[in-house]
């Protein structure tokens, strides 16, 4: 029997591709040698990945370090040479605005069991960012609480026992296949893929592709 819902942040309840993302892209290629967006997202991304599986215990950075961390090494690599400053409070921005998707706000109206949203954001935005969009988890799990990144299980067991519920009591949602589902189902809790853009399959996992498709 499900007793609570664990969701996803980036990606699953809001938005990738907004208007602060991209203005910071654009601002990144008018002042590096990087001139395509696809390039210039494939970087970062690539960094914020390596910096989160390095990210762990006594070793553990926030965000705002690895911003930091990633802006210095596209100076150093990428001919970046624009104002870091107000790049990293673009990105700050992005953290605190990203809009929701639109089946977001429904889904929790509707949802009758507690939903924990299971965030690698610091706590401090993604506080100010839920308070905005009006959203009321019944907790929030990041992860600097624990000191470590999805898909380290250490955040999901947090998240269990902020829930107070076993593995098997607990559904995990989310739009990556290693960083929520899979490392849901490694400890037991039932995956949700959510996939909106594309028609993917799974073994053994349920995929959607919007959570308006979700029946608990």
């Amino acid at each position: 029997m499900i007793k609570a819902i664990f969701i996803d942040y980036t990606g699953t309840m809001v938005q990738e591709d907004e208007p602060y993302t991209r203005e910071l892209i654009g601002y990144f290629i008018a002042h590096s040698k990087i001139k395509d967006p696809k390039e210039v997202l494939k970087i970062v991304w690539s960094k914020v990945k390596e910096l989160e599986a390095t990210s762990f215990g006594e070793n553990f950075i926030k965000n705002d370090e690895k911003v930091e961390k990633i802006l210095q090494y596209c100076v150093e690599n990428c001919g970046l040479t624009g104002d870091i400053e107000y790049m990293h409070n673009l990105w700050r921005k992005i953290w605190v605005h990203a809009p929701l998707f639109d089946d977001v706000k429904p889904f929790f109206e509707r949802m009758t069991l507690p939903i924990y949203v299971i965030s690698n954001d610091d706590m401090c935005y993604l506080e100010e960012s839920l308070k905005i969009k009006g959203i009321h988890p019944a907790g929030i799990i990041s992860a600097e609480m624990v000191g470590a990144c999805k898909p380290h299980q250490s955040i999901f067991e947090a998240a269990l026992k902020e829930a107070g519920v076993k593995p098997e009591e607990a559904i995990h949602i989310g739009d990556s296949v290693v960083s929520d589902v899979q490392a849901a189902k490694e400890l037991g809790i039932q995956a949700v893929y959510l996939s909106r853009n594309k028609k993917e399959q799974l073994d053994g996992v349920s995929v959607i592709s919007s959570l308006n498709q979700l029946e608990i």
